[in-house]
């Protein structure tokens, strides 16, 4: 009892009240339960400081020799290509078509001419029944592989609902955001494992931590990501292999259909410095600082507003997009 009394006096000075004043316990449990929260929230805001503009990265290469990185041949996988080279790294991107590839090894070899570049050009959306991993295992099997970014992915090609999506599009999303993701970590932890060290970093959407109607199988193949990571970091841990989930809300991509950058709209290459810089500590993360902001903002509003928010301008996207449609089919394009 007196413990509890001395805590509750502690209390009391940090509120402003004298020691010696004695309040209805109802209030002081209160009181006490304030402190918590508001002492939480400080030290949250701390470690968000610290996460996000002083800790160090950590030194990539001593996860191995080469870094693979999957959609490498425009926009965040060529940004992640590129700050692994510049880090030391040699890199094997991995796209379906070999003249951008060309194009995007040519653009980082002329930034980072000490290190090797190696390129492969599969369609990562036919299926592992086309032998497109059998092709990829011929050309990484036999280096030492630090490093993979899962990073290819699809979205929808305007807001929908999901019984009016293409069937295409619905597999062809699947085996991209969660097929290709499994078959090439499948494909490079043996090798990790024997060498007790490597890191694999899922690529999600901020999508995929909330509900996103109208992108429903878009936010469900991102959800997958990040939970698929949680647990393989926790089954890998032993082996040295930190898996990790990374989550970027917008940036100006084709995927995400946004040409300038701002404070919340990173480039890239700003998001790759700050994602880079993650590896290799939490298994989810929201990596770029503006984002993290963002998403915690987001996470203070009632779900029941949110959806309704998120279902108000989905619908005003999806109705611009339709319209687009409709003039282009009149003008014959």
């Amino acid at each position: 009892m007196e413990t509890v009394t001395m805590v509750l006096n502690k209390v009391h000075g940090l509120v402003g009240l004298p020691e010696s004043v004695e309040l209805p316990l109802a209030v002081d449990l209160l009181i006490l339960v304030g402190a918590v929260i508001v002492a939480k929230s400080l030290m949250g805001m701390i470690k968000a400081f610290y996460v996000y503009f002083i800790r160090p990265g950590k030194n990539l290469r001593n996860y191995g020799e080469w870094a693979v990185v999957t959609g490498a041949s425009d926009g965040i996988g060529k940004a992640y290509a590129g700050e692994f080279a510049r880090a030391g790294l040699n890199v094997v991107l991995i796209s379906r078509t070999q003249s951008r590839l060309d194009e995007a090894a040519a653009e980082i070899a002329a930034k980072s001419p000490n290190v090797e570049i190696k390129t492969i050009a599969v369609d990562m959306g036919s299926g592992k029944e086309s032998g497109i991993y059998e092709t990829i295992e011929a050309e990484i099997g036999s280096l030492n592989v630090g490093i993979l970014v899962n990073n290819v992915g699809m979205s929808y090609d305007h807001a929908e609902y999901f019984d009016l999506l293409d069937d295409w599009r619905v597999d062809t999303m699947v085996e991209l955001n969660v097929a290709a993701m499994n078959w090439m970590t499948k494909l490079v932890l043996p090798g990790m494992k024997e060498r007790k060290s490597g890191a694999i970093v899922n690529i999600s959407s901020a999508a995929g931590t909330i509900t996103d109607p109208l992108y429903a199988v878009y936010s469900g193949t991102k959800a997958y990501v990040d939970f698929f990571s949680r647990a393989l970091n926790v089954e890998y841990a032993q082996y040295g292999i930190d898996v990790q989930c990374q989550i970027p809300f917008f940036v100006t991509t084709k995927l995400a259909k946004i040409r300038r950058s701002s404070l919340f709209i990173p480039t890239p290459a700003g998001f790759a410095r700050a994602s880079v810089s993650k590896i290799g500590y939490e298994a989810s993360i929201v990596p770029f600082w503006a984002h993290a902001l963002q998403a915690y903002i987001f996470s203070l509003l009632p779900v029941r507003v949110a959806n309704a928010k998120l279902m108000g301008d989905h619908l005003s996207l999806r109705k611009r997009a339709l319209r687009r449609k409709a003039e282009k089919a009149a003008k014959g394009e």
